[in-house]
């Protein structure tokens, strides 16, 4: 970038024959470029140095921490009293967490009397515009009992989860609709998704998908059947 403007500089000098004032006026704009580059690099180097220092500026997580989740009032799937407890913190227009989804289903069908899922709304608001209204659109759907079915549904159109779209699912499952309307835009339907939002941040979730087995972090690298079922099968030994 330096080499650049110097370049710059030197073509323009050569182009035409430049009165001794002139000359002056371009070694001072190409002293002051150099200065800024000069600056800019220094502001570079700091900025790698802490994030280097830092691990890249992500928080260092003990993949063997377990952690306290509270599970009341989430939804829940499977044998309540399971030994086993998964929790997935979730977001309905992550295509990550749309990939996960059948994984998580062979799981349950894995175990269908030792594991049970909890899920938990964590919609990514940044970067996922329409995570929030479908978050609440399941919460809708469970006051009239039907909170998985619009889980399944939503998944199917995570790429396109537009209002009236989420609407059409509503229809689809047979829900009161006037009450439907009414329970999304309730402040209390709110208030559970950003309450499972903290709960996510307490253990240190900060993208999705996020599963935990009986509280210990699935390695985000392997979200495989195999890898999941291999701490379930810990979990089980432990009793």
């Amino acid at each position: 970038m330096k080499t650049l403007s110097i370049l710059s500089l030197v073509a323009i000098t050569a182009a035409a024959p430049a009165r001794a004032s002139e000359l002056s006026e371009i070694r001072d704009m190409q002293k002051k470029i150099l200065e800024r580059l000069d600056g800019q690099d220094k502001v570079l180097k700091d900025i790698q140095s802490k994030l280097a220092s830092q691990g890249g500026g992500r928080p260092q997580i003990d993949p063997n921490k377990i952690y306290d989740i509270p599970l009341g009032g989430s939804a829940i799937r499977g044998p309540k009293n399971a030994r086993v407890t998964l929790v997935e913190f979730s977001d309905f227009q992550c295509p990550f967490c749309a990939q996960t989804t059948p994984i998580i289903e062979q799981v349950l069908a894995a175990y269908p009397k030792d594991v049970r899922l909890v899920y938990k709304q964590f919609p990514l608001e940044q970067i996922h515009p329409n995570a929030l209204p479908a978050a609440k659109a399941t919460i809708a759907a469970r006051n009239q009992g039907k909170f998985w079915e619009m889980h399944d549904e939503l998944f199917k159109i995570s790429r396109n989860l537009a209002a009236d779209e989420i609407r059409k699912k509503a229809e689809l499952l047979g829900l009161d609709l006037k009450k439907f309307d009414t329970d999304m835009t309730a402040p209390e339907t709110e208030k559970a998704v950003r309450d499972e939002l903290a709960q996510g941040r307490s253990a240190d979730v900060s993208g999705t998908p996020t599963l935990f087995v009986n509280g210990k972090r699935v390695p985000s690298q392997n979200r495989s059947v195999e890898a999941i079922k291999g701490m379930i099968d810990e979990a089980l030994k432990k009793g």
